[in-house]
Formats: structure tokens, sequence, C-alpha cells
């Protein structure tokens, strides 16, 4: 079998089992997004998604980093360099016990303060959303420290782990949901610790599979820092994408929260649960093709990747359009049925954040290569520019009296 149709089975394997993955939590976060808005309320709920975005407003560091050690790590794996994969690996580990420590700082003083001094929340409500903060910031540690673990598996292309550690992971976050309907206690914040619970398993499990299955990833402690500089100057313009989507989209989630309060976020949280379901189709697909687009690329098949290239992205946007015209066109109807109590502005979230989406598939693999080759800075500085338009516009349009759907 050529080496062509090796990677297309591969690949084709790989996104089978990210369908599989995709399939379960769906489902679950389906299901439990009408339970949880049923049981907390549109208040609370709504609290749940501004105060998670505020910890979100750093995540931009870690996505950034995500990129380039999957980029990395691939590159190495593409050349069957097993060495220098355990020495990127341990760079990255290093690395990102620094960021995860810089951002628990820079939260516990600057999103605390945010928190109690400017943020639209009932004051009877305001202890539990700093107990929903400090959750969040707890799990966001975690999951920084674990992305280079998540990126060798990608890297490896190993994507059954995920459906297996899914299928847990669903059942667990199906208990929490059990629970809240038996609790007798502030529900806001039970349902903030249990998930952070759940997540910080999950991680775990992730990371355990990583220590045993792959010998690359044994820590030890490396200075390297010309390779080191490498990676955080890639990371750098990875930042700067990252930067202006989190201004698109949590940033303008705290103006809804300041000119509007909880209910609006409760409307968007519907809105991003939504397109984060439908979204998944794509994604998974995009994530099975992306290491290999790397691996070509390092492997000087530059034909091959520009092929696969061409064919993903046809793929990625006709399913895409298949899947989101007949949602934005039957929004309502499909909200009413979903949901117990549909937040207002919820069905026009939902339609403008899937034409967004479908317009955004296009370019999504293109972003890959582009990382493939290294050369990124002209592309994020155009891409992330007029990303963050969208925040001051926003805000201009908000003062002016403007509806939050605008």
């Amino acid at each position: 079998m050529s080496d062509i149709a090796q990677n297309n089975k591969r690949i084709a394997q790989n996104t089978i089992m990210l369908y599989i993955r995709m399939l379960l939590i769906m489902v679950v976060t389906l299901y439990t997004s009408r339970i949880v808005l049923d049981k907390l309320g549109v208040v609370d709920y709504g609290i749940y998604n501004v105060v998670g975005g505020i910890v979100a407003m750093l995540g931009f560091i870690n996505g950034a980093m995500s990129y380039a050690v999957q980029r990395f790590l691939s590159f190495e794996i593409g050349r069957e360099n097993k060495e220098r994969t355990n020495h990127i690996f341990c760079l990255s580990l290093i690395s990102h016990y620094a960021i995860a420590i810089f951002v628990f700082i820079v939260l516990e003083i600057g999103g605390v303060w945010y928190l109690n001094s400017y943020m639209n929340i009932p004051p009877n409500r305001l202890s539990a959303a700093n107990c929903v903060l400090q959750c969040s910031i707890l799990t966001t540690m975690f999951t920084i420290v674990q992305v280079p673990y998540n990126a060798i598996i990608i890297a490896k292309e190993q994507m059954n782990i995920y459906a297996y550690i899914s299928i847990l992971e669903v059942a667990l976050k199906l208990s929490v949901v059990f629970l809240l309907g038996i609790a007798d206690i502030d529900r806001l914040k039970l349902y903030s610790i249990l998930i952070m619970l759940v997540t910080i398993l999950t991680l775990m499990i992730y990371r355990i599979y990583c220590r045993y299955k792959y010998e690359e990833t044994k820590f030890k402690f490396v200075k390297d820092f010309p390779t080191l500089k490498e990676i955080l100057s890639f990371a750098s313009w990875n930042m700067l994408g990252e930067l202006g989507w989190v201004f698109t989209g949590q940033g303008v989630n705290i103006l809804l929260n300041l000119f509007f309060g909880p209910s609006v976020n409760a409307a968007r949280g519907i809105a991003d649960q939504v397109n984060g379901a439908v979204y998944r189709f794509i994604a998974n697909f995009q994530t099975a093709v992306s290491p290999q687009l790397v691996k070509d690329f390092a492997k000087g098949n530059i034909s091959e990747m520009k092929i696969l290239l061409f064919r993903s992205t046809r793929f990625s946007y006709y399913l895409m359009f298949c899947l989101s015209i007949p949602l934005i066109i039957n929004m309502d109807f499909i909200l009413h049925l979903w949901l117990t109590d549909v937040p207002e502005y919820a069905t026009i979230f939902c339609q403008l954040i899937l034409i967004s989406t479908l317009l955004a598939t296009i370019s999504n693999l293109l972003s890959q290569v582009a990382r493939a080759y290294g050369k990124i800075r002209n592309y994020q500085i155009i891409c992330s520019f007029i990303q963050f338009l969208n925040f001051p516009v926003s805000y201009i349009a908000l003062l002016s009296g403007a509806e939050p759907s605008v």
C-alpha cells in the first residue's frame, strides 16, 4: 500500500474515532445544557458562563502554546527523531508550568478584583460567582500543564484514546446533572465544583496514559534556550491570533454583561453550546488531518500536502453548510423543542454564530499549513487585527443603545 493510501486510511480511522467521541459529547452536552439551565435558572446559568469568560480571557496563552507544541512535536515525529521529540516535550512541559503559575497570579489578582468591582452580578449571587471563578482558575491551571500530553496524542495520531476516555467523561457529567436535581445546597456552587473535579480527573487520565504509552514523555530537565526561543517565537504569533478570538468571543460576552446583565449571557451561552455541537463535526475531521499536513511538510511532500489541504477544506465547508443551514432556518423551533425556558435573544445569537463559523471553516486548515511552514507573522497580524476590531466596534454600538444582537 502506498504512503498516500496509508495516510488516508489512518486519517479516516482517526476521524471515525473522533466522531464517536463527538457524538457522545454532543448528546450529553445538549441534554445537560437543557437540564442545567432548568436547574440553575437563567440568571445563574448566565453567571456561570460570563464568570468562566473572565478565565477564558487568558486562555489565548494556552491556545497559542498548544498550537506551537503540536506543530513542533508533529514535525519531529514526521522526521522519526524520538530523542528530539522528547527534547521538545520536556521544554514544553517546563514552559507550561511557568505559564500556569503566571495565569494563577493574574487571575487571583485581576480576575477577583474585576468580578467584585465591575461585573453585573446580583448581590445575593456574588458569593456563588466567586466560587465559580476559583473553580475555573484551578481547572485552567490543570488544563495548561496538560497541553503537551494532549499535543503528543494528536501528533501521534492516536485519536482512539479520546473516544475511550470520553465515555467516562460523559458518564461523570451525566452524574453531575443528576446530583443537581437532588442536592439541597447552592446548585451553582455545587455545579462549578463538580465540573471542576470531572475535568481534572479526565486530564489526569490522559496524563497517566501518555506517561505509560510514550517513552518520549519521560521528563528530564532540559536547558536549550535556542529551541525554547524558537517555540516561544512561534507561539507569540499564534498568541496574537488567539487574542483576537478572545476579544471576539469572551470580550464581547463581558460587554454584554456590563450592558444587559447575566440573562443575555445565558442566551450567549446557549449559542456557544449549539455552535460547539455543530462545529465538532468539522473540528474532529480537521484535528485528524492537521498532524498529517505538518508531517508531509516535514518530509518534503509538498504536493501531497496541498492535495490533502484542498480536499479537506472543501469537505469541511460542504459538511458545515449542510449541517448549519437547516438549523439556521429552523432555529426558533429547535430551541423551543430543546429547552424548557428559551432565553431572550438565544435564537438570533445561535443563527449569527453559525453563519460566522460557516465562513471561518474555509480558512481553518490554511492556518495549519501556515504553521507547518512556520511563517505565520503576516497571516496572524492581518487576521488578528480584523478580529480585534469586533470588540471596540461592539462597545461603541452598545454604548449608542444598540440591541445585543447587533
